[in-house]
C-alpha cells in the first residue's frame, strides 16, 4: 500500500509531484494530485469517455469542499490562482493512501473526515465519499457540516475552459438527484447524493492555475462553472456520497459499487504469476491500460492523454495480459486490430475524435507478428492463430514485399526499407511543424529485426499449418534478410550496429534500437556480436530508470527534457531515457548471459529503482519518460502502458525465470547461413525483392 504522512502531504513540492490515477476501463478516468490541487488540464474527478475508450471531456474539474464546525468554516480543498494557493487544506490532510484506491484523512481540532474517490468500472461514474470517523473535539460539537460546489469545465481534455455566456446553468432537481447540461451536444451530468440541502448557485470560479501546462509552454488558466451548492449533516448522516456520473444513479448503490471495486482489484493484483509486491503492484496498474473499443478490448497507451496507439498496443499487449493470464482480452486485442489492417499496414492510432484511422507506422505492423508469437507461446490457441490470424500476416508479408505506404518495401538486399520526406514512421516519431526530428529514413535497425522476427514467425506458423510453400518462401527470405543485415549493419569500429543504413554512409548513432536485434525471440547476430551490441548498449545508455535514447557523447544528446512543445519534442529521442526499454535490455541481458543465476540477479538488481519509482509521480505507475542526464526526473505521461508492460514481462520471464513452455528463442543465425545458404541467399536476393 502506498501511503504519505501529514510531512509529505504538507509539503506542496514533494505533494504535487505525486498524482494518483482512477480508471474505469472505457478510456475515463480521475485524477488529481495527492492534495487534491490540479496541476494539469488532464486532472478532474470524471473525465468521460464519450466515444469509448476516446473522445474525453473533462466533465467534473473537482468538488470545492468546507467543513463547518458549530458555524466556522474550514477550507479542505487546495487550488493554484496567480501568485497564491487558496485555500491550503491541505494543512488539514493527516494522510494519503492508495487501499487500494485514493484515501484522504483530514484532522480539524480532532475531527477526522476520511475522503475516498474511485470510478465504477465499464462506466463513466466516479464515486466521492466522506466518513466521519472520528470525533476527539474538545466541546463535543452538535452541529457539523460538509459543503460541496462541484467545479464544472465540459470541454475537450486537451483545452481549457474560459468564462463564457453560452452556457446553460439550469439545473434539475429530484431527491436524492441532480443534473446539468450545460452546453448542447455533450453529455448532462448527473450527481447523485445524499444530501440534506441542495442550493442552486451558477457562479463562475475564475483563474484557476495549471502549473505543469505552464511548464509545457501551453495554456494554464482555466474558469469553472459551479452550478450548484450540496450540504451534508455529518452529525445526522455520518456519510456523505456522490456519485457523478453521465447517467443517473441511485446513491444507495455506493456500498455495492465500494465492494465491486475491492474486490475487483483484489483478484487484478493477485492474478500476478509471481507472489511478490513488486509483480502485484505492476500486475494491477497493467489492468488499468485495458479498455474498450466497441465490443472489443485495446490498450490506451498512456495516461493522461494518450489513445490507443497500434505500436504501444502491440508492445504493451505480451506484459499486460500474458502473464497475468488475461489471454482472452489478448486475443479480443489482437481480433479488434487485425479488423483493422488496411494495405498491410496496422493503425498508427485512432484519433480522439473517432475519425479514420491513421497508418503512418511502419513498426507496429511488425509488432503485431510478435505479440501472436508471444500470445501463441502463453495459450496454445492455434486454432485462433491459424484461422483469424495467419490470413492476415500472409496479406502483410505480400504487401511488404510489392511496396505498401510511404514508401516501405522489401528491396533487393531483402530487408526492409520505409520513409518518405517529412513523416515519421518508427518510435522515434518527434514532430514539430514539418521538422522530422530523428527522420531515420531508409533502413532503420529495428525495422530489420522486426521484420526477421516476422518472418521466422511465419516460417515457423506455415510448418505448424502444414504450408509447406508457404514455410520454404519465409524461410529463404529470413535468410537472405540475416545475410544482408550482418553485411551491411555491424559497425566494426565500436563493436555494435549502425542505427540507419540508407544507401549514404551508414548513420553510427548509439541508440537503444539495436538492442531489439538480440531482444528479439529470433536474432541474425551471432553470440559474440550479441553480447557486444549488450555491453555497448550498457556502458552508453543504461540508466537507472531505462535506456537512454542516444549516447550522451554525442553531439544531439539532450539531457533534459523540458520547456515548450518545440524544445519537449527536439529532445524526446534525443537523450530522454525510456523505461519500457529496459524490458527489451534486461531480456538481451539474460540471453547472451545464458540466462545464469548471476545474469537474472544483476537484472532484478536494475529494477529495484523502478519499484521505488511507484511511490513517486504517478502513483503505481511507471512514467512514459525520465531525464537522460542525472538525477533523472520523471516526465511525460505519469502512466505509461509499455513501460508497465515491460518491465511486468521482464521481471516475470527473465528475473524470475517464469516463461511459457513454447517460448523458443534464436541466437545462432549460423544455422541458418552455413555455405549452402549463403550462396542460396545471394542467388535469392533479386527473387526475394519480387
Amino acid at each position: 500500500m502506498i501511503q504519505f504522512t501529514k510531512e509529505t502531504c504538507g509539503d506542496l513540492d514533494a505533494a504535487l509531484r505525486r498524482e494518483w490515477l482512477e480508471t474505469n476501463g472505457l478510456g475515463g478516468f480521475a485524477s488529481s494530485t495527492i492534495v487534491g490541487l490540479n496541476t494539469r488540464r488532464y486532472h478532474g474527478l470524471l473525465v468521460a469517455a464519450t466515444k469509448p475508450p476516446v473522445g474525453r471531456v473533462v466533465m467534473l474539474s473537482k468538488l470545492e469542499e468546507t467543513f463547518f464546525i458549530e458555524g466556522q468554516a474550514f477550507d479542505l480543498s487546495a487550488n493554484q490562482y496567480p501568485g497564491v494557493v487558496h485555500p491550503q487544506g491541505f494543512k488539514y490532510l493527516k494522510q494519503f493512501r492508495l487501499d487500494p484506491f485514493p484515501v484522504f484523512t483530514y484532522e480539524i481540532e480532532g475531527i477526522e473526515i476520511e475522503k475516498s474517490v474511485f470510478m465504477v468500472h465499464g462506466e463513466n461514474s466516479t464515486v466521492v465519499q466522506y466518513e466521519l470517523k472520528k470525533n476527539n473535539h474538545p466541546e463535543r460539537p452538535t452541529k457539523l457540516w460538509l459543503e460541496l460546489r462541484p467545479l464544472l469545465a465540459f470541454r475537450d481534455y486537451h483545452s481549457t475552459t474560459h468564462e463564457n455566456g453560452a452556457i446553460n446553468p439550469a439545473v434539475e432537481e429530484r431527491p436524492g438527484l441532480a443534473s446539468v447540461a450545460p452546453y448542447q451536444g455533450l453529455p448532462s451530468l448527473y450527481l447523485a447524493h445524499n444530501a440534506a440541502e441542495l442550493r442552486k448557485t451558477g457562479d463562475w470560479y475564475r483563474n484557476f492555475e495549471y502549473d505543469v501546462e505552464r511548464e509545457r509552454g501551453l495554456d494554464f488558466s482555466e474558469d469553472l462553472f459551479n452550478p450548484l451548492v450540496l450540504r451534508f449533516d455529518l452529525r445526522l448522516r455520518r456519510q456523505a456520497s456522490v456519485i457523478a456520473a453521465t447517467a443517473p444513479h441511485d446513491v444507495v448503490q455506493v456500498a455495492e459499487y465500494r465492494q465491486a471495486e475491492i474486490t475487483r482489484r483484489r483478484n487484478v493484483a493477485v492474478s500476478s504469476p509471481v507472489d511478490d509486491a513488486f509483480a502485484q503492484d505492476l500486475a494491477s496498474a497493467a489492468d488499468q491500460y485495458i479498455v474498450s473499443r466497441g465490443d472489443q478490448k485495446t490498450v490506451i497507451a498512456g495516461y493522461h492523454w494518450f489513445s490507443d496507439w497500434g505500436r504501444d498496443t502491440m508492445i504493451a499487449l505480451p506484459g499486460l495480459t500474458l502473464p497475468t493470464g488475461k489471454h482472452d482480452i489478448a486475443r479480443s486485442i489482437l481480433r479488434t486490430f487485425a479488423k483493422h489492417v488496411d494495405q498491410g499496414m496496422l493503425p498508427n492510432r485512432f484519433p480522439d475524435a473517432g475519425e479514420t484511422p491513421e497508418y503512418n507506422t511502419v513498426d507496429a505492423t511488425l509488432w503485431f507478428f510478435e505479440a501472436a508469437r508471444a500470445f501463441l507461446a502463453y495459450t496454445g490457441d492455434v486454432e485462433f492463430v491459424r484461422n483469424e490470424l495467419y490470413p492476415v500476416f500472409a496479406d502483410i508479408i505480400s504487401w511488404h514485399v510489392r511496396g505498401t505506404r510511404y514508401g516501405i518495401k522489401v528491396d533487393p538486399s531483402g530487408l526492409l526499407t520505409s520513409g518518405e520526406q517529412g513523416v515519421q514512421l518508427t518510435w522515434m516519431d518527434a514532430k514539430v511543424g514539418n521538422w522530422v526530428v530523428t527522420p531515420r529514413r531508409g533502413k532503420p535497425v529495428e525495422i530489420q529485426a522486426l521484420w526477421y522476427n516476422a518472418l521466422c514467425i511465419m516460417e515457423d506458423l506455415a510448418r505448424k499449418f502444414g504450408d509447406e510453400p508457404g514455410q520454404k518462401r519465409y524461410r529463404n527470405m529470413a535468410t537472405v534478410a540475416s545475410w544482408s543485415f550482418n553485411r551491411l549493419f555491424w559497425n566494426e569500429s565500436t563493436g555494435c550496429l549502425y542505427d540507419v543504413t540508407n544507401g549514404a554512409p551508414p548513420d553510427p548513432s548509439i541508440r537503444p534500437n539495436q538492442v531489439f536485434a538480440v531482444g528479439l525471440t529470433h536474432s541474425m547476430l551471432s553470440p559474440e556480436r550479441a553480447k557486444s551490441v549488450v555491453q555497448k548498449v550498457q556502458e552508453h545508455l543504461l540508466t537507472p530508470y531505462g535506456l537512454r535514447s542516444l549516447a550522451p557523447n554525442d553531439p544531439q544528446y539532450r539531457g533534459r527534457y523540458s520547456g515548450g512543445p518545440t524544445e519537449r519534442d527536439g529532445a524526446y529521442h534525443q537523450g530522454t531515457v525510456w523505461p519500457w526499454l529496459l524490458g527489451p535490455f534486461i531480456t538481451a541481458y539474460v540471453k547472451v548471459n545464458g540466462g545464469s543465476d548471476a545474469a537474472r540477479r544483476q537484472a532484478g538488481d536494475w529494477l529495484a529503482p523502478l519499484k521505488a519509482h511507484l511511490a513517486d509521480g504517478g502513483l503505481g505507475h511507471i512514467a512514459e519518460i525520465f531525464d537522460g542526464d542525472a538525477p533523472q526526473r520523471p516526465c511525460g505521461c505519469v502512466a505509461q502502458a509499455w513501460s508497465v508492460a515491460e518491465i511486468l514481462r521482464a521481471y516475470v520471464e527473465d528475473v524470475k525465470s517464469v516463461r511459457p513452455a513454447a517460448r523458443v528463442e534464436r541466437l545462432e543465425p549460423q544455422a541458418r547461413l552455413h555455405a549452402k545458404d549463403r550462396a542460396e541467399a545471394r542467388d535469392a536476393v533479386p527473387q526475394a525483392a519480387t
